[in-house]
C-alpha cells in the first residue's frame, strides 16, 4: 500500500485534493470533530484539564477557540488529549484500507506529530496567498488569530515544500488538480 500525505498551508486546499485523488482519505480535522460532537471521554479529559473553558458537551468549536485565544499554553493542552486518539483513528483507517493500492493522509500537523513514515510519498499543496485569504474569510467561524496560532505549531512551509516530493498548483479549479493527480499517479506506480 502506497500512503500519501498532504501537506500545506491552512486552507491552501489540502482536502480539496486529498479527495481529488479517489482513494480513501484519511481526514484529520473532521476525526476531531467527530471527538468534539461524539466522545464523552474526550470532553472528561478537556474540562478536566481547561475547566474554566471547556464545560459543554457536545464540545462546541467556538468554545475550543475561546480556549486557545485565552492562553498560549492552553492549545498544547487540548492537542496533548486530542493527538493520540486521532492516531488510533488514523491506524484503525490504515488497517482497513490495507487491502488498498493507495491512501490518502489528510492530516494538518503529519510532519509535526511525527506521524509520516519515511516512505511516505509526501505532496505540497501550494497556493496563491490571496486565495487562501479569501476561501478562509468564508469558513464559518473563521479567526485570523486562531490561524496564527496553529501556524505557529506548524513546521515552516519551505521546509515542508522541501520535503515533498511532489507540488501541486491549487488554484481551486479540478481539472488542474485532477491532471496534475494524473501525472503523480503515473509516477508512483
Amino acid at each position: 500500500m502506497i500512503r500519501i500525505g498532504i501537506l500545506g498551508d491552512i486552507g491552501s486546499g489540502k482536502s480539496f485534493v486529498a479527495k481529488s485523488f479517489g482513494y480513501p482519505v484519511f481526514n484529520a480535522d473532521n476525526e476531531v470533530g467527530k471527538l468534539y460532537k461524539n466522545n464523552k471521554k474526550i470532553f472528561i479529559k478537556l474540562n478536566k484539564a481547561l475547566p474554566k473553558y471547556i464545560t459543554q458537551f457536545p464540545i462546541k468549536k467556538q468554545e475550543v477557540t475561546k480556549t486557545i485565544l485565552a492562553n498560549k499554553n492552553n492549545l498544547r493542552k487540548i492537542i496533548k488529549i486530542i493527538h493520540p486518539e486521532v492516531r488510533k483513528k488514523m491506524n484503525i483507517f490504515v488497517k482497513k484500507n490495507k487491502r488498498k493500492k493507495l491512501i490518502i493522509l489528510d492530516i494538518p500537523l503529519l510532519l509535526e506529530n511525527k506521524i509520516n513514515r519515511k516512505k511516505d510519498i509526501l505532496i505540497f499543496v501550494e497556493s496563491k496567498k490571496v486565495e487562501i485569504l479569501k476561501r478562509l474569510k468564508k469558513r464559518k467561524n473563521f479567526d485570523y488569530k486562531i490561524i496564527n496560532k496553529f501556524r505557529k505549531i506548524q513546521l515552516p512551509l519551505d521546509y515542508k515544500k522541501k520535503k515533498s516530493k511532489f507540488i501541486v498548483k491549487n488554484n481551486f479549479t479540478i481539472r488542474l488538480v485532477k491532471k496534475q493527480i494524473k501525472y503523480i499517479l503515473k509516477q508512483i506506480h
